[in-house]
């Protein structure tokens, strides 16, 4: 992972409270410049627990912004949200709505972003060939020392400071954009399963099950109850200088 070191100051604190939240959880100037810590938390699979747990983590970190990457194209949202609907892709540029008037919905994953207390979201809806322009532009537009990132298929085209797959303990279907990612992957974390060693063991089989070959190597392996060891990891990566970031 790359980045730069900016020479620390005291910087001026605002007068907005949220603005002053920013501040004071950069821990670095360079968060503040246009160079957020980026945390991407992808999953093997659908409804496995991705949309959680960025929740989680943006209660953890108030003021950051967060990125909902969705496959396909929004072919029309009509005056009323709750019509929003994903179809077959078309067009030739990737779609990005940011902003609570433009992506909240009840019940939807942004509206979901938005209660948990995120700064901003960004709903970006790309087709396979447009994901790296979409993250690109959306990543243009965060303001927020920090940024979260839920999806696989970013992982190709930008480097996180840290990475999470969402997965359970039984493990179940992986997705192809999943499998390409995995060696990017910092940490697991174990949606809806108790914590103890039998947890983990039981991940750590089914991925080295020659049948599945998943790569596995020394990863923490979090679990619900050990959330809290999660957010303390990241905020301490947060506080330290854009490049100067390592594995747990």
């Amino acid at each position: 992972m790359t980045g730069f070191f900016v020479e620390a100051h005291t910087p001026e604190m605002p007068d907005d409270p949220a603005e002053f939240g920013r501040h004071m959880n950069s821990g670095c100037p360079s968060r503040l410049a246009g160079n957020p810590f980026t945390v991407v938390v992808g999953g093997f699979s659908s409804e496995v627990g991705k949309t959680t747990l960025v929740c989680e983590l943006l209660r953890a970190f108030p003021g950051w912004e967060a990125i909902k990457v969705t496959r396909g194209h929004h072919r029309s949202r009509g005056k009323n949200p709750q019509m929003w609907r994903v179809g077959h892709p078309r067009g030739d540029e990737p779609l990005i709505y940011s902003g609570r008037e433009e992506n909240y919905a009840a019940g939807k994953d942004t509206a979901r972003f938005w209660d948990a207390g995120a700064s901003n979201v960004h709903w970006v809806i790309v087709t396979d060939g447009q994901v790296n322009e979409g993250i690109r532009h959306a990543l243009e537009r965060v303001r927020s020392p920090g940024i979260l990132i839920e999806g696989n298929s970013v992982l190709r085209f930008i480097d996180a400071d840290f990475t999470v797959m969402v997965t359970r303990s039984q493990g179940g279907k992986i997705k192809p954009t999943a499998r390409r990612t995995l060696e990017k992957a910092n940490a697991f974390y174990l949606s809806g399963d108790p914590d103890g060693p039998e947890t983990r063991e039981r991940f750590i089989a089914w991925c080295r099950n020659p049948l599945r070959r998943i790569p596995i190597g020394n990863q923490p392996i979090y679990t619900r109850e050990k959330l809290p060891e999660l957010i303390e990891f990241l905020r301490r990566e947060f506080s330290k200088p854009k490049g100067k970031t390592c594995h747990p």
